[in-house]
């Protein structure tokens, strides 16, 4: 497959808060663009700049030679990828699946091993970064799947992410992004208090920020995430509901392969009640509300 820019067509669904990005970053490098979401409206900013849109993924995946997904549960992933009107039973032999979403590693190994089947290349490639890394277009890419598949698409995921890593087999990908929410999770606990810890100290939280975040404490969180909290801004680079989710895959992932992850279980709880409060519509950054 070649995969030279223009003469190359890509399908890419779900255009949420990561995807609208990443796909405007496709779009940028001169890949022609096939796109669809379950909400047309949030893809007109990518339509008014000259994507195509198909009225589902069977018709993306009609219309594309390489098809990138980005969607919300792992559920909507075996729907997209396995059901009758998915995009398996409706790729053209020879095409190349990218599941970007942070989903199972069971279900990626399932979706590669269907895949191969019918003669389509399947990759999983869940991204960290957040909302920041999608805009600036330097997410890390963690990849599973057939090593020279990846290396096939390596260009087109460099469009959208700085670090990107072949992890290994299918589902590796999968694997690779629960040890990055694993420490995500409880590293967002210790932000919110060493923020609430600051205040309660007297201590203008900003600037005590301004000292840590450089220092043996300092994590992407602490930089990027610590000031939006501190200036009251909890929207959503990342949603609470669907760190949830990913905390989940983490703890049942984690049963599997008989590892007691006692910081995940915690911080879990902590996002649980905060959704339970309401505010599973937030960003990750709204823990800090639990705290003070």
């Amino acid at each position: 497959m070649n995969l030279q820019a223009q003469e190359t067509v890509v399908g890419f669904i779900g255009i949420g808060v990561m995807g609208r990005s990443m796909a405007s970053h496709l779009m940028a490098a001169g890949y022609p663009l096939n796109i669809y979401n379950r909400t047309q409206a949030k893809a007109e900013e990518l339509l008014d700049r000259g994507a195509s849109w198909r009225e589902s993924p069977a018709a993306v995946a009609a219309h594309s030679e390489i098809i990138i997904t980005m969607l919300g549960y792992p559920r909507d992933v075996e729907e997209v990828y396995l059901g009758p009107e998915g995009l398996l039973a409706h790729c053209r032999t020879g095409s190349v699946v990218i599941d970007m979403t942070t989903s199972s590693p069971q279900l990626a190994e399932k979706i590669a091993a269907a895949a191969r089947q019918v003669g389509i290349a399947a990759l999983d490639a869940p991204v960290s970064g957040g909302d920041i890394g999608a805009r600036e277009g330097t997410l890390s890419i963690m990849v599973g799947g057939e090593r020279n598949t990846f290396e096939q698409v390596r260009p087109l995921l460099a469009c959208m992410g700085k670090n990107i890593v072949f992890q290994g087999t299918a589902g590796s990908g999968q694997h690779c992004k629960m040890a990055n929410q694993i420490a995500i999770a409880s590293t967002m606990m210790g932000v919110c208090e060493a923020m609430v810890y600051a205040e309660k100290a007297g201590l203008t939280p900003e600037t005590v920020l301004e000292s840590i975040a450089s220092g043996a404490a300092g994590s992407w969180s602490l930089s990027n995430l610590a000031p939006r909290m501190l200036a009251g801004d909890l929207e959503p680079g990342f949603y609470v509901k669907h760190f949830i989710k990913d905390m989940n895959i983490a703890l049942e992932s984690s049963e599997e392969i008989g590892l007691s992850a006692q910081g995940l279980a915690l911080a879990k709880s902590m996002y649980d009640r905060l959704a339970a409060a309401g505010d599973g519509e937030l960003g990750t950054q709204a823990l800090y509300k639990a705290y003070r």
